[in-house]
């Protein structure tokens, strides 16, 4: 692959169809097609046809689609973060965070298997780590916990998220089969070989329905259970022995 042109001596003439190209509008199109026909669709040459451009110029924006996947995956989180301005409660700013992620995959369900598991070292993506390390240094967390346990939160979140985004971008008929199978085929299951699915027979059906929630909240109040500081309007921690004596 080439070594990516500086700003200044990229392309600003417009394609034969009379685009003017910029990473922007290629990550734009990259995502338009992958949301089209999924993540095969994602190659210089589909890129080039949809942009009305020869495909090489694409590699004075890009070093070649690994370095266009990155770039997808920091856009991403670029929109899910816009706007995102954290207060003082710490496990509200967590908790808003990872529904941020979770809309963000949403929107993008076919680009999101391809983004999820990607370091982008792009700016988007630093910002958001600062942003999530920040909040549980400010529950009190020293740094090496805070960095740990940001990467057990934000680990989770992701893959809980990219796991929805995948559902989400089944084919209508599969996502509706797969929610009617618990509704109909685990209802008729034998009593003896599955005790425990037949106690909860009746309540099977919401296993169709996201966990996304719940699972953040479970994990925020594991974090807030250890955290060194009160959260604002939180109830007072108890103090140590140690503090006491």
């Amino acid at each position: 692959m080439t070594t990516r042109i500086p700003q200044e001596r990229r392309r600003r003439r417009p394609t034969r169809s009379g685009v003017l190209l910029s990473e922007d509008l290629i990550v734009e199109t990259a995502l338009r097609l992958i949301g089209e026909h999924g993540p095969e669709a994602l190659s210089v040459r589909r890129l080039g046809a949809a942009l009305g451009c020869d495909p090489t110029a694409l590699y004075r924006y890009f070093d070649g689609t690994d370095d266009l996947v990155l770039a997808i995956a920091d856009r991403i989180i670029g929109e899910a973060m816009a706007g995102f301005a954290p207060g003082a409660d710490w496990v509200a700013g967590l908790r808003e965070m990872a529904l941020r992620v979770r809309a963000g995959y949403l929107a993008h369900p076919r680009a999101a298997a391809l983004a999820a598991h990607r370091v982008t070292r792009r700016r988007n993506e630093i910002r958001a780590v600062d942003t999530g390390i920040g909040l549980l240094l400010s529950a009190g967390f020293p740094p090496a916990e805070a960095a740990r346990l940001y990467l057990a939160f934000i680990d989770t979140v992701l893959s809980h998220a990219a796991t929805e985004a995948a559902f989400h971008a089944l084919p209508r008929q599969r996502r509706e089969a797969d929610q009617r199978a618990w509704r109909d085929a685990y209802q008729d299951l034998d009593p003896t070989a599955y005790p425990a699915l037949t106690a909860v027979r009746r309540e099977l059906p919401a296993m169709a329905d996201s966990s996304f929630e719940q699972s953040v909240d479970l994990l925020l109040q594991a974090l807030e259970a250890r955290a060194p500081l009160t959260r604002p309007g939180g109830p007072a921690r108890p103090r140590s022995a140690a503090s006491r004596d």
